[in-house]
């Protein structure tokens, strides 16, 4: 469920958007092997395109939601993206103007058919926002031209994959020069989210909140992959992390796990209304990225109730 949206699916409806999603990817041309990339906070369309893209057996590249034109430039250029699915902005960043400022050619093309000096694979945009922009399809028309590929010719297409062709990019900074991009495949990404879910005892009753950005594998994999592959609820309670609508989805969905980096539990901990959100419900849950002060651990397995809390890397 995706809280901030009002979106609220049963996985037979997720499946259905899924399986939509994909067959618009093949309408457009997008195949096996090509890279589609995704610029976006959370949102349930990222993981839609997430799955989708898996299906159609093509790459999914992770975009960070704060790189700026630079970034967004080399990310794009070195990956081979074709196919650009784009929230309109997040925060202080307008990622439609950087877009444009990159590749003015989107102003006078049709949807589809984008050459940019600059970005020379792109040939397609995606914006999430529900107004048009000029030479980007809104997600709700990219979704309809579904129609025209069939569900067995996605069956097909789906049937000719292997568990280890690759399927996910991640950037990661490294320690000097440029992001470098980190290949992964099916068999990769499920099992390590799979293992992950697996060792804090997930199941179909279990409900996790995921305020860590789905961009990195924190979020599509120990996240995502890790509920998927145990039928456990996904909640995403903002596009962003804010500590206070996180307690409320906690405290509303009834929370039985939490992920987060240690400066998210501190913060949490630190709402001026903490007191008032029932966390009772909670019993584990993933702290990463970063070394965890013993007092903070003892207040997340106290205050919080995460008692089984897990220390964990992707």
């Amino acid at each position: 469920m995706c809280l901030h949206q009002d979106i609220r699916w049963t996985y037979k409806e997720f499946v259905g958007k899924v399986n939509e999603a994909a067959r618009a990817f093949m309408a457009i041309g997008v195949k096996r092997g090509d890279r589609v990339g995704i610029w976006s906070p959370n949102r349930y369309e990222w993981t839609v395109t997430q799955f989708a893209t898996a299906k159609v057996g093509a790459i999914l590249v992770n975009i960070n939601p704060a790189y700026g034109m630079h970034e967004l430039e080399y990310a794009m250029n070195l990956a081979g993206i074709s196919v650009l699915v784009t929230a309109d902005s997040f925060k202080a960043s307008d990622y439609r103007k950087t877009l444009y400022d990159l590749a003015p050619e989107l102003k006078t093309c049709q949807p589809g058919e984008t050459k940019a000096r600059r970005l020379q694979d792109l040939r397609a945009a995606i914006n999430l926002d529900t107004d048009k922009h000029d030479g980007m399809w809104t997600w709700n028309e990219f979704v309809q031209l579904s129609s025209k590929v069939s569900q067995d010719e996605l069956d097909k297409a789906q049937g000719q994959l292997q568990f280890d062709d690759p399927i996910n990019i991640q950037f990661t900074s490294g320690t000097t020069g440029n992001p470098k991009g980190a290949t992964l495949t099916h068999h990769n990404i499920l099992n390590n989210g799979y293992f992950v879910a697996e060792s804090q005892r997930f199941t179909e009753k279990d409900r996790l909140v995921i305020p860590v950005p789905l961009y990195h594998c924190f979020g599509m994999v120990m996240g995502n992959l890790g509920c998927i592959t145990h039928g456990s609820t996904m909640i995403y309670a903002d596009e962003g992390f804010e500590p206070k609508s996180v307690l409320q989805a906690v405290h509303q969905e009834k929370a039985t796990a939490l992920y987060g980096v240690p400066t998210m539990f501190i913060a949490e901990l630190a709402d001026p209304e903490f007191e008032t959100y029932d966390l009772s419900t909670l019993r584990t849950g993933i702290m990463a990225g970063s070394i965890c002060p013993a007092e903070v651990m003892k207040k997340v397995n106290g205050k919080m109730n995460m008692k089984e809390v897990q220390i964990a890397t992707a």
